[in-house]
């Protein structure tokens, strides 16, 4: 039998909006109307507030996050955005200190094509300086902290993402990968880790 020693694991999982669903079911559920998109999103945020001085996986939080168009296979859904990627209104820093944080002006191809599918984005997750590193930590800041384990990476780059819905805050969260960057963070924080081929 698996013990959890409250000192190093973290988690978010509780009787809510989110339950335990994953985001398809998440999804389904708000479809049926058993749920509405304006609860997920409230107990999403709650959910991250009650981990996020543990771990330490966001960058930025959505002043007032709204949710994308009613339709699309994960219409109401919240989720994260790593900070890599322009989400309009919020500062895109690459996990850099050498960015200077001013909000996005709009939002990258990406952005748009999630936000299509109905995702509730929360807010940005971090990333270790310009997502060149398998773990997330930083010079003179504290490392994105692993929920199985907070005196464990994350993982990179895509660490913030992974620590969040490996936690329970949310059901899936936004990654990307030219060199381990999904599959790294997937394996170090038990997850499946999804990257699509190109084209």
């Amino acid at each position: 039998m698996t013990t959890f020693d409250e000192r190093t694991t973290v988690h978010a999982f509780r009787d809510d909006a989110l339950g335990d669903h994953d985001a398809v079911g998440l999804a389904a559920a708000i479809r049926r109307g058993e749920v509405s998109a304006a609860e997920a999103a409230r107990d999403a945020a709650e959910r991250v507030r009650a981990v996020e001085g543990r771990l330490h996986a966001v960058q930025a939080h959505a002043e007032h996050p709204l949710p994308g168009p009613g339709t699309g296979l994960l219409a109401g859904v919240p989720t994260f955005v790593k900070d890599n990627t322009d989400y309009r209104g919020l500062p895109t820093g690459h996990g850099s200190a050498a960015f200077t944080p001013r909000p996005a002006r709009r939002h990258a191809a990406f952005t748009r094509q999630f936000l299509s599918s109905g995702v509730t984005v929360l807010g940005k997750t971090r990333l270790p300086e310009f997502g060149f590193s398998p773990s997330t930590e930083y010079e003179g800041a504290e490392p994105v902290r692993n929920p199985w384990n907070t005196a464990h990476s994350a993982g990179g780059s895509s660490g913030g993402s992974a620590a969040l819905v490996a936690a329970g805050a949310v059901p899936v969260a936004h990654a990307n990968d030219g060199g381990g960057s999904i599959r790294i963070p997937a394996a170090c924080c038990g997850l499946v880790g999804l990257k699509p081929s190109r084209g």
